[in-house]
């Protein structure tokens, strides 16, 4: 049992990275990207393409998050300057990374346990609690400054960034391209955990990021001092502990799918069915609970 808590905590970090970034199009930005299903297997893919050329893992790590932006950007100029929509354009986006993963390394499956890796000389719980900590603080940081204001408003109120002269798309790719790159650098973290990056590991990747933040809110919505970055990591970590502990009840692994969706039905019908909900319990403005 111990070893399945350490292994929930040290999953539910890495999909803590996952959660902040989805935090920032779905929560912040309000904008449904399903790109994130391509660009976490991208994450993986490239590093596993970088370590195997020689280069150092952090090195390939920070490039995964790198290059995973210009997924963002891909989604941009789909959604903004093709005028697609932005569910098919997240989805298209997705469809296009799978070929440019395969064509990484030739190959659906990567082994990586012969290659260095940022866990190396430490427990990985160690390496994860300081990646993620820095992670949160610089997305507090970014969110307290011009840029991060006017992206927060650009979800909250798209017609008032425009009143005052700014572009709102330029915020909205800053928040795409940041989200993907977070994304990308939590299936570069998950490649180096497991040993391996394969194809499918994608495949309802989205599910966990909305999952964490919706337990998230839902547990802590009453905590309005923490910020969206915090309540993104508990919930994740929340999330995967949950699935730790069906899977530890009896429940095979091939039923995590499963699993993963019933977790985000309960919630979602808790908040819906609350008796303390009213009709104005809506989530709190985005850019009250940043200032938090």
């Amino acid at each position: 049992m111990n070893t399945l808590i350490l292994t929930s905590i040290e999953q539910g970090l890495i999909f803590s990275v996952l959660a902040i970034g989805v935090t920032i199009t779905f929560k912040i930005l309000d904008f449904a990207d399903m790109s994130v299903e391509g660009t976490f297997p991208f994450g993986a893919f490239l590093f596993a393409k970088l370590i195997t050329t020689g280069i150092s893992p952090l090195l390939s790590t920070l490039l995964s998050f790198a290059f995973g932006s210009l997924a963002g950007l891909l989604t941009y100029t789909l959604n903004i300057k093709l005028k697609i929509k932005a569910l098919l354009s997240g989805i298209l986006t997705a469809t296009m990374l799978y070929t440019i993963n395969l064509r990484l390394n030739g190959k659906s499956n990567i082994g990586l346990f012969s290659y260095d890796s940022l866990y190396d000389g430490f427990e990985p719980v160690i390496i994860l609690v300081f990646l993620v900590f820095t992670v949160k603080v610089l997305m507090d940081i970014f969110l307290k400054t011009e840029i991060g204001y006017l992206l927060i408003a650009t979800g909250d109120n798209e017609t008032l960034v425009k009143s005052l002269g700014e572009n709102s798309n330029k915020y909205k790719l800053i928040g795409l391209m940041l989200s993907n790159g977070l994304v990308a650098l939590s299936g570069a973290l998950m490649a180096q955990y497991q040993g391996f990056a394969e194809i499918t590991m994608g495949t309802g990747i989205i599910v966990i990021g909305i999952a964490s933040i919706i337990v998230g809110d839902t547990i802590l919505r009453k905590r309005k001092i923490l910020k969206l970055t915090s309540r993104a990591i508990i919930g994740a970590l929340i999330y995967k502990f949950i699935g730790a502990v069906a899977i530890d009840l009896g429940l095979a692994p091939t039923d995590l799918k499963a699993i993963n969706a019933i977790i985000v039905i309960m919630f979602l019908s808790y908040n819906t069915f609350s008796p303390v909900k009213t009709r104005k319990a809506k989530e709190l403005k985005v850019v009250e609970e940043a200032k938090c």
